[in-house]
């Protein structure tokens, strides 16, 4: 009789632990048994309790799982397009169609409604139209003494958490109101950009942003504040602009409702505002650039990227990549600055892309705590390997400064300089 086969120790352990699974795989799983309640709502599932440094806590564990492994399949480096044109083109129409808001074309129909002439230049406050619903209230700043048409920028107001004014933000009145010194020494070391271009040749335009200025909130339990902001105190100022502040998520919500957004209505704007400045007579509309920081930077590089009759455009403080920005720099950013749909397509550094072959400058602050540092860098990694890639590398420029947030005079001095070897010489 052959002796049975010798089974290692091993073996017998390895068989011996598998037979139960193997037995529970052959018959139908049966829940575990609870343990018997004494009465009462049971206690809560057991979780980590430890630290997630994320704005949404440890739930961001679960956004990050939602998010995948994108790999933008829109951008550049993607290797999908043939040309840089291709690229632009494809690209440009998917942000637009992300936007979800294309209003019917209308003419500008501007209205002159002050206009003052002061040593250097000439002021004009104008109301014009952007879409059928919108008439948007504008500062156009001349140059005295222009011969020929002249070169133009378009310059766009910050956010701050400052919704009470918007245009004013970049303007020096001479006599500005208390709220706004204090916001262009904060912001702008006490030299507010529009003002300070004009007097370098340039034909300026600022608007108020929607929700921002002019075009802000007044809720009925404040109608007794009044309307003209000349007249509110520092306190007046700060109560109304938490009351416009908390209406951030409702104009988000009835937006989406209507399937569109806040970023989709101002970047529409500020293109429109390109069609009015074209058509002023003292304007180069070969000419035109575009100037911001902060949600002013956003909004350059969106107004840069999506319409290509800027010339040159100049983005401050306003540069990362996405992704790291989704753990812990969500909260330092306002409903306006996530447009749905394009960054699952796009980063923004791609969008940025958008603006080749034409000249673009990124302004980093890199003490800027809105932003992760390797972001940062990661983003304008980004644009200069698009640029190096399309042999554009002349096209882009990148500037870093050791400061918090701001557009400090040294910072404009660079950026205006810049934007003068770009749109200042005629053969």
């Amino acid at each position: 009789m052959p002796r049975a086969p010798r089974v290692s120790r091993r073996r017998f352990i390895d068989t011996v632990v598998a037979a139960p699974a193997a037995a529970a795989l052959a018959r139908p799983a049966v829940a575990a048994q609870a343990p018997a309640s004494t009465g009462g709502a049971p206690r809560d599932l057991p979780r980590s309790v430890e630290r997630s440094a994320a704005d949404l806590g440890p739930n961001f564990d679960a956004i990050r799982r939602l998010d995948g492994d994108a790999t933008y399949p829109a951008s550049f480096l993607s290797g999908r397009f043939p040309t840089l044109d291709a690229f632009t083109s494809q690209a440009r129409a998917l942000v637009l169609d992300g936007y979800g808001y294309r209003p019917a074309p209308v003419a500008p129909a501007p209205e002159v409604v002050d206009r003052y002439e002061g040593p250097d230049y000439i002021r004009e406050k104008v109301v014009f139209s952007t879409t059928p619903t919108f008439r948007v209230p504008a500062y156009v700043f001349i140059p005295k003494g222009l011969r020929g048409r002249a070169p133009a920028v378009v310059d766009l107001h910050s956010h701050g958490g400052m919704f009470l004014f918007g245009k004013e933000k970049v303007i020096d009145f001479g006599r500005n109101h208390p709220a706004m010194v204090k916001y262009h020494a904060d912001n702008y070391e006490s030299r507010p950009t529009a003002t300070e271009l004009v007097k370098r040749g340039y034909v300026v335009i600022t608007i108020d942003a929607f929700m921002f200025g002019e075009r802000r909130v007044l809720m009925d339990a404040d109608l007794g504040s009044g309307w003209e902001r000349s007249a509110y105190t520092l306190d007046d100022v700060t109560r109304l602009n938490r009351v416009c502040a908390s209406k951030e998520s409702t104009l988000a919500k009835s937006l989406t409702v209507l399937g569109t957004s806040w970023p989709a209505i101002v970047a529409w704007d500020d293109m429109r505002t390109v069609d009015y400045l074209a058509s002023r007579p003292e304007v180069d509309a070969s000419r035109i650039g575009c100037v911001g920081v902060s949600f002013g930077g956003w909004r350059s590089l969106f107004l840069a990227a999506l319409d290509p009759r800027i010339a040159a455009g100049c983005v401050v403080g306003f540069m990362s990549t996405i992704r790291s920005m989704l753990q812990r720099h969500v909260d330092t950013h306002s409903w306006v600055h996530f447009p749905p749909g394009v960054y699952r397509q796009l980063d923004l550094p791609d969008v940025a892309t958008l603006t080749a072959p034409r000249p673009l400058l990124v302004q980093q602050c890199l003490r800027d705590g809105l932003y992760p540092r390797e972001g940062m860098d990661a983003a304008v990694r980004k644009i200069a390997d698009v640029h190096r890639r399309a042999g554009l590398t002349d096209r882009f420029t990148t500037m870093s400064y050791d400061v918090p947030h701001e557009f400090n005079k040294q910072m404009q001095d660079d950026a205006f300089a810049w934007m003068g070897t770009h749109l200042r010489p005629r053969g």
